[in-house]
């Protein structure tokens, strides 16, 4: 039987909330050109002249507002080790499951550089991103493999690029939603993370614009790989679950940067729904297999506010999969279909 590795690669987090450790992690995932696609000259002018510098302060006290809710770690970090030893558990002893960041710590570079000296047969590569995003899994796939390919012996590679219609993941976001009684809440929201509008419209050939497909209404050859169209089915899937009606829920995209981004914004609907009257919302993360800083401050913490300031009372966060069993049935399912 093959000697087998799995690898599992989530985005990445600073080492610490102090303001060196955010601005190295920043400038690393800023300058990625899947994350923000301009050409070299000015993604560097623009990230580490002006966001990096002016971000990183903000962002360590936010940070450290994180670490804070999780017994001074970062939450990812947890989460990704939890479900390494879980998933490492399900396995018989001719596999063995490593964990890597696709920014910072543990680095890919390290991780693959171990697994390389044993020597497997096989590396089964599965970025715990559900919905396929060139920003996010593009980016962790391509790292990989460009430290792969500098490789003497190139083992047997399988990818899994995306696994957002998994029954375990979503399962898993079902069970988490069982805590909470739906029918108390005025609205549902599932906030996805946004993407620039022209990231999604690379998907497309020629002329083609994500505006021009039904991404929010069906899944087909053309859109099967839009990011927009997988988060819409996502959401589709878990509402059937869950007996939700269309009209009891928005599909809602948040942390943007700029208005030419997926819409609707996330903030803006929390807004919009306090205006109108509602005193309670629940807010489901399906992007975020792991809770981290955009589902425990951006959606816990500011969205509350927003909530409060135009007169709502409660914005609960249905929790990510993190450990979740079903989820780590998920995964499991990935690596024997790989």
């Amino acid at each position: 039987m093959k000697n087998t590795c799995v690898l599992l690669i989530q985005l990445g987090t600073p080492d610490s909330p102090k303001t060196r450790d955010v601005r190295r992690y920043l400038s690393e995932f800023l300058n990625d050109p899947r994350v923000i696609d301009l050409p070299f000259l000015a993604r560097k002018l623009l990230v580490n002249g002006i966001i990096v510098p002016f971000r990183a302060p903000k962002s360590a006290k936010i940070y450290q507002e994180l670490w804070d809710m999780n017994g001074g770690i970062s939450p990812l970090i947890t989460h990704t080790e939890n479900v390494s030893e879980l998933l490492q558990k399900k396995m018989d002893e001719h596999v063995t499951v490593e964990f890597a960041m696709r920014y910072q710590n543990p680095s890919m570079d390290m991780v693959l550089e171990k697994i390389r000296k044993v020597n497997y047969d096989k590396i089964i590569v599965i970025p715990l991103f559900p919905q396929y995003a060139s920003a996010s899994s593009g980016s962790a796939i391509e790292k990989a493999m460009n430290i792969i390919r500098k490789w003497w012996v190139i083992p047997e590679i399988k990818i899994v690029s995306q696994f957002w219609d998994s029954e375990g993941y979503i399962n898993s976001i079902v069970e988490r939603s069982k805590a909470f009684d739906l029918k108390s809440y005025d609205h549902v929201l599932f906030s996805y993370h946004g993407l620039p509008e022209r990231h999604v419209d690379k998907v497309y050939e020629g002329t083609d614009l994500c505006a021009d497909q039904p991404c929010e209404s069906e899944l087909n050859d053309k859109n099967k790989l839009c990011y927009k169209a997988t988060c819409y089915a996502t959401t589709r899937l878990i509402a059937e679950k869950l007996n939700l009606k269309d009209s009891d829920y928005t599909v809602c995209f948040q942390s943007r940067l700029d208005k030419k981004w997926l819409t609707p914004f996330s903030d803006e609907i929390v807004e919009e729904w306090a205006k109108k009257g509602a005193k309670k919302l629940l807010v489901f993360s399906p992007a975020f297999v792991a809770d981290c800083l955009e589902t425990l401050v951006e959606i816990g913490s500011e969205y509350q506010e927003i909530f409060e300031e135009h007169g709502g009372k409660t914005v609960d966060l249905v929790p990510s999969s993190n450990d979740h069993p079903e989820f780590i049935s998920c995964l499991n399912e990935l690596v024997l279909n790989a």
